[in-house]
């Protein structure tokens, strides 16, 4: 077991001004974020992909474990592979798993078990979780939080890739395992979600939908606080 080994905090502080225009920046950004299914086949920088995973390799995990592996496919035989055993699982469920009442909620979004995005679309990748360590000799290790680390890693590469001018789908056929064969993945691994990459074809829609107010998704405890206001209330 490593010993603890505190480093210096590298932490830039901002003004309040810059705080607040970096945020609503980001906002405003992430406002204009739509899940694609209409893709162009236009090559994307492969490098647009790498900054985004190396991004999600930042994000914050159980006792740092980093328990995930991204697995990025560009090869047209490997994304058709991918599009066809995504299809067979999703006309199944389409089919005969899932419920009229689920249906009927993705009936707004106009959804079917085809899905064209997985080989229009540039680049897949898909996520892994991994549900154990190995350590040298093939034992196992175990993980902590993996759902949640995996989670907060899939937030940030997708933020990263939207700000880099991409259009992306996540897409969770059920189940999955078909991914981990057409990949040669571990026996730890176990794929949380496929995403396609890439730009939107110029006739690309998107379904008419709306996102929860603020007011539906925030509840404070307290007062809301302004840094300035306590200054004030402080010199005076």
């Amino acid at each position: 077991m490593k010993p603890y080994d505190p480093m210096p905090l590298a932490f830039n502080r901002l003004s309040t001004e810059a705080q607040l225009q970096r945020s609503r920046q980001f906002l405003s950004d992430m406002q204009k974020r739509r899940t694609v299914r209409d893709f162009s086949r236009e090559l994307v920088p492969y490098e647009l992909i790498a900054n985004a995973v190396a991004t999600a390799g930042t994000a914050p995990s159980g006792a740092n474990q980093q328990p995930w592996t991204f697995a990025v496919v560009s090869d047209p035989a490997l994304k058709r592979k991918i599009r066809e055993a995504a299809e067979a699982e999703e006309k199944e469920s389409y089919e005969r798993r899932m419920s009229q009442e689920w249906l009927d909620a993705l009936a707004p979004l106009g959804t079917d078990w085809h899905k064209p995005h997985l080989e229009a679309a540039p680049y897949l990748i898909v996520v892994f979780r991994q549900a154990y360590g190995l350590d040298d000799v093939g034992e196992r290790i175990k993980h902590y939080y993996v759902d949640e680390s995996v989670g907060i890693a899939c937030g940030m590469l997708l933020a990263s890739l939207h700000l880099a001018g991409l259009a992306t789908l996540t897409h969770t056929p059920s189940p999955m395992k078909f991914l981990s064969e057409a990949l040669n993945r571990p026996e730890n691994e176990r794929a949380t979600m496929i995403i396609a990459v890439g730009y939107p074809s110029e006739d690309a829609t998107v379904p008419h939908i709306s996102k929860k107010s603020l007011d539906e998704i925030l509840i404070l405890y307290g007062d809301e606080t302004d840094p300035a206001e306590v200054v004030e209330e402080d010199e005076g």
